[in-house]
Formats: C-alpha cells, structure tokens, sequence
C-alpha cells in the first residue's frame, strides 16, 4: 500500500497522540501566545497535537483531513498541497494570537490547517457536493458557511480556536486562487492589468 500525504499526515498525528498519553508533549509544544516568538516551533508542533482528554478532537480532525485532505491532493502537487497544509496551520496559530482568550492558553490542533484545506478545495471545485448536517451543497457555499460559524463564534467564549480556523482558511483560498491563475492565463492577464 501506498501512503498518500494525507494518510502520513494522519499516521503522524495518531502517532504523537498516543505518545501524548506516555510523554508530555503538551507542556512542551502546543502554542501558547505569550511564547510564539521565543518558541517558534511551536507554530509548527501544535499542529500535530491534540487533547488527549477528548478523543472526538483528534477523531473529528482526522475525520475532516481524510475527506478533504484526500480530494485536496488529487487536485494540486504535492509542493502546493504541502505549502497549504503548513502555511495554514502556522497562520492559524497568528489568527489564534489574535483572538485568543489569554496569551496563555495554549492552543493546538491540526483545525487551522485543516481549514486551509477546505479552503482550497472550495477554491479549485466550487461546485463540488459535500454534505453539512445531512443538507448536500456546492463546496464553495459550505465554505462559507463554516466562515460565518467561525466568525461569530470569535464573540462566543469557548475552548474553539476560532481565530485559528479562520486563519487556516483564509491561507487556503488565497493560496488556491494563485494555483488557480498560475494553472491559466488569468495570472498573466492580471500581471498586464496591474
């Protein structure tokens, strides 16, 4: 068998999760605000983190990484599917410095570059079906729908790191549109226009 990007990604998480019960990784990576710049590989470790006192939050990570993620790379390179996953995820932990109830409250999770991730897929196939609580629905229109949650639920106090998730998103449409216009002549045309 294969291993696609996707299923390492995921092998890597459910890897550092189980270790997450035996060492304490969280004490030392998630990212906690007030030592985002004299920790930076935080904005990359507590990716890969999960609270292990919740299985749902790794459950329904994996979950969303397993569907969109899989589309995601039959889409695009591996470079730009990478780039997305990453980049999201790092600047989902900058939307979550922003928004965070305390500079030490430590965030993690895999959400932002998940977020990234539908944020693509919603980019490069619009009209693609997927179904929200049951309601089938062009991509680009979930998309948006998990904006407005997201967005409202930055005035709703609650463990949800909701500047994260928009941050993760915001990096996946933009970086999906630049695929979208290098993959035609509309970058070019843009560039003349500009």
């Amino acid at each position: 068998m294969k291993l696609t990007i996707t299923t390492t990604l995921i092998l890597i998480n459910i890897v550092v999760y189980i270790f997450e019960f035996i060492f304490p990784l969280i004490d030392y990576f998630s990212f906690v605000p007030a030592h985002a710049f004299s920790q930076p590989w935080t904005f990359v470790t507590s990716m890969f983190l999960h609270d292990n006192t919740s299985p749902a939050h790794i459950f329904f990570n994996m979950f969303a990484l397993i569907m969109f993620g899989s589309y995601l790379e039959n889409l695009t390179s591996k470079r730009n599917y990478l780039l997305i996953y990453f980049l999201a995820g790092i600047v989902g932990n900058l939307g979550y410095i922003i928004t965070a109830p305390s500079a030490i409250t430590p965030g993690i999770g895999a959400s932002g570059a998940i977020y990234g991730i539908l944020g693509a897929v919603a980019i490069l196939t619009p009209t693609a079906r997927v179904f929200v609580m049951g309601i089938p629905m062009p991509m680009i229109v979930a998309a948006f729908l998990w904006f407005l949650i997201e967005f409202f639920g930055l005035f709703v106090p609650s463990s949800i790191a909701h500047g994260a998730h928009l941050g993760g998103l915001f990096v996946g449409i933009l970086i999906a549109f630049y695929i979208k216009c290098a993959n035609t002549d509309h970058l070019n045309k843009l560039i003349r226009r500009i």
